[in-house]
């Protein structure tokens, strides 16, 4: 049964910290008369060059507040680190994660927006989106790496190797008055 399931239902994997990347067979029609579309295809890109309305939906696909796409296109320009997740099925390519840094290039870096879309939450593609962030991060020497989360997310970076409030460390913030 398992063959069968293979051939026809290609699934999603992650390889270590590396992308998810489609396995499987290619699908077959069952009279021979032609292949249907390859598999999809689930990709990481450091490429800044994204479509900010397509991250728009993204965002508002897991709930987020709506930003100005001015200051959308400025953040992503001033960040250090833009990853982006993608489903590519043919011609068809769809983003599906996103999440950027900004640094002072030399010590530290701190994570901001990581997106992923709901459908392929769960499946491990929020870990490999993460790990490449870090892994592109260490590679350019930052040794400390920040995130701001939200409380229902906690989780999902401390399994990453984040810990909340190092050191009893609290983070202020500062807020133009309303």
């Amino acid at each position: 049964m398992s063959f069968w399931k293979n051939l026809f239902t290609p699934s999603l994997s992650t390889n270590g910290s590396g992308p998810a990347v489609a396995n499987g067979s290619a699908r077959r029609t069952l009279d021979g008369a032609g292949a249907a579309p390859p598999p999809p295809r689930i990709f990481l890109s450091n490429n800044r060059d994204i479509d900010l309305y397509e991250l728009e939906e993204l965002c508002d696909a897991v709930g987020w507040a709506r930003r100005p796409i001015r200051k959308v296109k400025k953040a992503i320009q001033h960040s250090f680190l833009v990853v982006t997740m993608w489903r590519e099925q043919g011609n068809y390519r769809r983003l599906i994660g996103f999440a950027r840094a900004t640094s002072d290039h030399t010590f530290n870096a701190t994570v901001w927006d990581v997106v992923l879309h709901p459908d392929y939450q769960n499946k491990g593609l929020g870990k490999a989106l993460m790990q490449r962030v870090i892994d592109d991060l260490r590679s350019q020497d930052i040794s400390n790496i920040t995130l701001f989360a939200d409380p229902d997310v906690v989780g999902f970076y401390e399994h990453l190797g984040f810990n909340p409030d190092p050191d009893g460390i609290k983070g202020m913030f500062w807020y133009p008055d309303s």
